[in-house]
């Protein structure tokens, strides 16, 4: 489950996120804020994953909320105001929706986020097996084996000057 957080000034917008949210199997809702300021609160203590946030808010508006954040979540922009769109994007926005957007919009928007985290969940949980797996007994991770001239040859990495790309062969500098 991703664990996210809707933050919207607007009680009716706010209610239709909360709405969209509870539709979807995938997010589980935290908290619903109607200011960024109590949200960072909620991010204080709480772990989350995905961010629904507006933009055009009292006190500290979404931008800046989201230039602030020193965690890494996901973030979505749900506003009405279009001009900041390209300032969302340079923030790494997941998506952008303009109110009033439909469900449809929104499902597209968290399958974007649902995706990617997935995918660093699994990132994650390849590298803990990663590091907590040792390397087999008398496996020596010094040598790359290169297959050259119908044979297959140890090399020592600490050997090789660079690697050479020629065609569809490749050049091995010692």
């Amino acid at each position: 489950m991703v664990r996210c957080i809707a933050i919207d000034d607007e009680p009716l917008a706010l209610r239709q996120i909360k709405s969209y949210i509870e539709r979807n199997d995938q997010l589980e809702l935290v908290a619903s804020c109607r200011s960024a300021i109590q949200a960072r609160e909620i991010l204080a203590k709480e772990s989350i994953d995905l961010i629904f946030v507006d933009i055009n808010m009292p006190d500290l508006n979404g931008i800046d909320f989201v230039r602030q954040l020193t965690t890494n979540q996901y973030i979505i922009f749900t506003t009405a105001h279009s001009e900041y769109a390209l300032e969302g994007f340079k923030l790494n926005a997941i998506d952008y929706l303009l109110k009033p957007f439909s469900f449809a919009d929104f499902e597209r928007a968290v399958g974007k986020a649902v995706s990617l985290y997935e995918l660093k969940q699994l990132r994650d949980a390849q590298q803990v097996t990663a590091e907590s797996t040792p390397a087999p007994e008398g496996e020596n991770n010094e040598y790359i084996s290169i297959k050259a001239d119908y044979k297959v040859t140890l090399v020592r990495y600490s050997d090789i000057i660079y690697i050479e790309s020629v065609g569809e062969y490749v050049r091995l500098h010692l």
